[in-house]
């Protein structure tokens, strides 16, 4: 530790080397001064009034003479010393490095604290003995006023020194541009406006006033509330501008624009001074009614709190900047005394002014026309009850204490590389990097500054109210900005008390629209003057606005209620739905029941040449086909969407392959026009097989992509009408979809070019005639099913697919099936061998072959 503070120590004294310049002159005012490893300034007002004295320019100029000690500012002093006395007596905090500090008094004079922030950036001038070199200050703390913070941050900002003001407000010093290195713990007018702002919202005032004083102050702070609350549609109906030097008439003038005017809410953001001669005209002409609100200049002011004025401002709301309590600090305020340090700065005006008598000092000169009363050493402060002494509501001191605290914190990173309670890995310095940062003081209370330099806002929100026949400003409520630009409003609505008694005013330029009606803007008025129109077709009307129903919903007649569209989808217990589902269950009986007749006649001729295992197969399809319409009908649901589609196009294939085998095996076998021919005993039973998986393994192939990759899905549509949402399932894939059509398609149309080709075969063995009719039919119910499934809305597009399901499968049924069945029970004397041989000679030739099938 010892090398690491010799090692601050040398490169403080490189930096304040002297470089072969002296300045002509010194600010030779009193201060307080404390040598540390690493130096603080500070510039405050102690004396009020600066003694100005003229000068001729041929001599040195006279010291500057300042009077009037402000015992407030001596409390904020005593705050920065309480403060760094604190931080050095905390381990965790810039451990074995000290903070000194010199603090200079600026008279409240623009010169002069100009004058003390080149002064503390050239160096100390009184330089004890015991030190190696006169350390310069790493930061500054300054000043109370705007004016005289503009001059120091405009002076001391290009040389990067870190300026932390404690009382300035004026939004200009956010300006980065110009004053890059200036903090601030107290909010900027900016934040106050947005404070303000956020208050007008909270209550829904749409319609207010807005008065303002003729300079910077009063015009800034009306234009960024004007900037926020239009965020918000809020208007401000007129802008009345007033200033303490105004004549009456000027005054009138305003006092006549709140008498016309339709608002009950005014902000008034001007200085106590500027505004206590309109006050005055307002209770004379018995102005009441409005709910005012006032900016931090005029709200807590002593000289209009009176009853006289409360008559009409009770009630009146506003901020100031929040108050807190510094533990130990009194204690540390009690402790001050001339005996312990005789030598200290202002203390004896400080002792003069609380005690009532003059300290009697070891080596001091007393005057014998001095009146004063001599003090005889034995006075205490401890139980002192004046006002100096109560810290429990400081406001300008806090913000003191903070920024002490902020720069303590950016020393310890930049010197340690870590925050505070970090483990310290490695040292650096670079006093040109210092930058306040987020931290927290010793008792928790955040810190942070933004981008500009400014800290977040905190005010108190106060409110008028009349208390055993005084004005007394009650804290009903807290306003608080975050980092990251948003903030955070309390307001204890219940204690406030309301110019309008308890109920909270309304403010609004037009009337809440009735129910189903919306605002219609009215050219050249504000937004918040509006006319009441109805609300279209599918919207209802809520307090503001016209608001779009749900999709799941419609407006009713009155256009102030959603009410549920009707959900449409094929039924089961719907006439449609009945009437599918019974043809579908009549096709599968029908499917089944010939099965049963192909089993019990399998060893008869017809059912032989018909070739029993295809035609078990085909049977089963054709009982599947019929089946798959059941999950068309009904809610669709995620597993009737699967299944609709691929169930369809797999049964179909596997039927059509059945029917594409019978068409193969019919036209090898009659193309053999002479015995021995091998080209029929290549497509016997395995063959067949073969073709009826191969064929249907290539749809189940493409289903199980189309499952996997994009499947079907419930869908809402709600375009076929208003006040109906139609159920459907959407396919997921439009391309799988078609292409399942397709091969469908592609299978039936090879079936039909085959069945074609054997035409012409003998008349008693008509089996490729009858394929060839019933993918005539197939193909031409599937031909017209895709415009009528593109053209049919809602329901009726399941009910086409249905139809084209139910027609193809009875066509494949009826005509490949209906005329064994009828040689079988209606023609049995032809369900012979002899009758299937009494044949031309082609077939004669394919007896053999005949008896295999």
């Amino acid at each position: 530790s010892t090398n690491m503070k010799t090692g601050i120590i040398l490169f403080l004294c490189i930096l304040t080397m002297n470089t072969g310049c002296e300045p002509f002159g010194r600010f030779d005012v009193p201060s307080f001064f404390k040598e540390g490893d690493i130096m603080i300034g500070g510039i405050f007002p102690i004396l009020i009034k600066e003694i100005l004295s003229t000068s001729t320019f041929d001599k040195e100029l006279p010291k500057v003479q300042c009077e009037g000690f402000d015992l407030r500012v001596f409390r904020w002093t005593q705050a920065m010393i309480f403060a760094i006395e604190e931080i050095n007596n905390d381990p965790a905090l810039l451990p074995n490095i000290s903070l000194g500090y010199r603090i200079l008094n600026s008279c409240a004079s623009p010169t002069n604290a100009l004058r003390a922030a080149l002064t503390l950036a050239s160096g100390v001038e009184e330089v004890d003995v015991s030190s190696h070199c006169p350390p310069a200050i790493s930061a500054l703390i300054a000043e109370s006023g705007s004016s005289q913070s503009i001059a120091v941050a405009g002076i001391l900002g290009p040389f990067h020194m870190p300026i932390i003001s404690y009382f300035s407000t004026c939004a200009c010093l956010s300006d980065r541009t110009k004053y890059p290195t200036f903090f601030r713990t107290i909010p900027s007018d900016y934040f106050q406006a947005k404070a303000l702002a956020a208050l007008v919202k909270h209550f829904g005032w749409q319609w207010i006033g807005a008065i303002q004083s003729d300079n910077d102050y009063g015009r800034n702070g009306i234009l960024a509330f004007k900037e926020e609350v239009e965020k918000f549609g809020i208007c401000i109906a007129f802008v009345g501008t007033i200033l303490r030097t105004y004549t009456k008439d000027r005054f009138l003038k305003v006092v006549e624009i709140i008498k016309q005017s339709t608002v009950k809410v005014i902000l008034a953001f001007v200085p106590e001074g500027d505004f206590y001669p309109l006050m005055k005209e307002i209770v004379n002409q018995n102005i009441t009614g409005i709910q005012w609100i006032a900016s931090e200049a005029w709200i807590t002011a002593s000289r209009p709190s009176t009853p006289e004025i409360y008559t009409a401002f009770g009630g009146a709301l506003g901020f100031v900047v929040q108050k807190m309590a510094i533990p130990n600090f009194k204690h540390f305020l009690t402790s001050i005394s001339p005996y312990t340090d005789p030598h200290a700065p202002f203390v004896k005006d400080f002792w003069e002014i609380i005690v009532g008598c003059m300290p009697v000092l070891p080596g001091a000169r007393t005057s014998t026309d001095d009146t004063t009363k001599r003090c005889t050493g034995n006075e205490t402060l401890m139980n002192s009850e004046h006002v100096f002494f109560n810290v429990t509501e400081l406001r300008v001191t806090y913000n003191v204490y903070k920024a002490v605290y902020a720069i303590a914190h950016a020393l310890h990173q930049l010197v340690f590389c870590q925050p505070v309670g970090a483990q310290t890995i490695k040292r650096c310095l670079n006093l040109s990097e210092i930058q306040p940062k987020d931290v927290r003081n010793g008792f928790g209370d955040e810190v942070f500054f933004d981008e500009n330099g400014d800290p977040p806002a905190s005010y108190d929100i106060i409110n008028w109210q009349l208390i055993n026949g005084k004005v007394q400003h009650v804290t009903l409520g807290h306003f608080a900005s975050a980092a990251n630009g948003n903030y955070k409003l309390n307001v204890q609505e219940e204690k406030i008390v309301w110019r309008t008694g308890k109920t909270v005013p309304t403010s609004l330029c037009s009337n809440i629209c009735p129910s189903g009606t919306r605002k219609a803007q009215i050219n050249g008025k504000p937004i918040c003057c509006f006319h009441c129109v109805s609300c279209a077709d599918g919207t209802i009307a809520n307090s503001t606005d016209c608001t779009p129903c749900p999709k799941e919903y419609w407006s009713n007649e009155r256009k102030d209620d959603c009410i549920p569209r009707t959900i449409e989808f094929l039924k089961y217990h719907e006439p449609m739905g009945i009437a599918l589902t019974l043809v579908s269950l009549l096709g599968a009986s029908l499917s089944l029941a010939t099965m049963v007749v192909f089993i019990n006649y399998r060893e008869t001729p017809v059912i032989k040449a018909s070739n029993f295992e295809l035609s078990s197969f085909l049977l089963f399809s054709l009982f599947l086909c019929f089946l798959c319409p059941l999950t068309f009908i009904g809610m669709p649901t995620v597993w009737t969407c699967m299944l609709r589609h691929t169930t369809f196009g797999v049964t179909f294939a596997l039927c059509i392959s059945c029917v594409l085998g019978k068409t193969i095996v019919v036209v090898t076998a009659f193309k053999a026009t002479f015995p021995g021919n091998k080209i029929t005993g290549k497509f016997g039973h395995a063959q067949q097989r073969i073709i009826v998986c191969s064929c249907t393994l290539i749809q189940l192939i493409t289903c199980v992509l189309w499952l996997t990759l994009s499947p079907p899905y419930p869908h809402t549509l709600f375009t076929y009408s208003n006040r109906m949402i139609v159920l459907e399932c959407n396919t997921g894939s439009e391309f799988a979809f078609y292409a399942v059509l397709g091969y469908i398609g592609i299978l039936a149309i090879i079936c039909l070019i085959l069945a074609f080709m054997a035409r012409k075969l003998p008349d008693n063995f008509n089996e490729a005639k009858l394929i060839t009719f019933s993918l005539l039919i197939f193909c031409a119910v599937w031909i017209t099913f895709i415009p009528a499934y593109i053209s049919s809305p809602g329901k009726f597009t399941v009910a086409v697919e249905i139809f084209a399901i139910l027609s193809s499968a009875f066509g494949l049924l009826i005509c490949i099936f209906a005329p064994k069945c009828y040689i079988i029970f209606l023609k049995p004397e032809k369900n012979t061998k002899k009758w299937l041989l009494h044949l031309k000679a082609p077939l004669k030739k394919m007896e053999p072959q005949l008896g295999q099938w």
